[in-house]
């Protein structure tokens, strides 16, 4: 009787040694990936939360203690500002705890390149005077300003002219006899906003009216 041994094909044990390497593989590729597992998304660099306890305050510290004798400044109110600027830009008002300040652009009081007033800005120059009465003021500032287009010195000439214009009007509003008036031309001088655009020098153009709030 002839006894037949029967071997085992290698292919399923090659199969089974490449499947192993490539689980290696793959372990170590989701190890490469996981090392990044631990970092906090969204946390920028040097910002993660420390194990180490917050800096301890001596309150006894010396440095901690006004001098002797030495008081504390009286409290007062932050000066708020607040802004307020009509739709087309023509008219500016800014309040704070202590001034009243209007800003007019040229272009609503003035002409090119002129310093007579018209019909329109006379309105608004005596609307700016009953606020004046309204605050019981007696020291009004004028400020002229200009773009930085043309002559330094013709700005500055230009913006007197129109500074002074604008006074001449306050002073026909207001008939109180105590009223003083800073007058003052300052050109190109402290613009408010970017002379490279006719946006920002339009804005740059104006006649600034100040002056104290009550404090009643």
């Amino acid at each position: 009787m002839t006894t037949r041994t029967r071997t085992r094909p290698a292919t399923p044990r090659l199969a089974l040694v490449l499947t192993a390497a490539g689980l290696m593989v793959a372990a170590n590729l989701y190890g490469a990936v996981s090392a990044h597992a631990d970092e906090t998304p969204g946390v920028p660099p040097g910002t993660e939360a420390s194990a180490s306890p917050p800096v301890e305050v001596d309150p006894n510290d010396p440095d901690l203690k006004l001098p002797e004798g030495a008081t504390l400044a009286s409290a007062k109110v932050l000066d708020i500002k607040q802004v307020v600027e009509d739709q087309s830009g023509d008219e500016r008002r800014e309040d704070t705890n202590a001034d009243v300040k209007f800003a007019l652009q040229a272009e609503v009081l003035f002409g090119k390149d002129s310093a007579k007033l018209g019909a329109e800005a006379k309105a608004r120059i005596s609307a700016i005077a009953e606020e004046i009465k309204t605050q019981n003021a007696t020291k009004i500032r004028v400020f002229g300003f200009t773009d930085n287009l043309g002559s330094s010195a013709h700005g500055d000439v230009l913006s007197r002219k129109r500074a002074d214009a604008v006074q001449n009007v306050l002073d026909q509003e207001l008939t109180d006899s105590n009223v003083t008036y800073e007058v003052r031309g300052y050109g190109e001088q402290y613009p408010i906003a970017d002379n490279s655009t006719e946006t920002g020098r339009k804005k740059n153009r104006r006649v600034e009216v100040s002056f104290p709030r009550s404090e009643g």
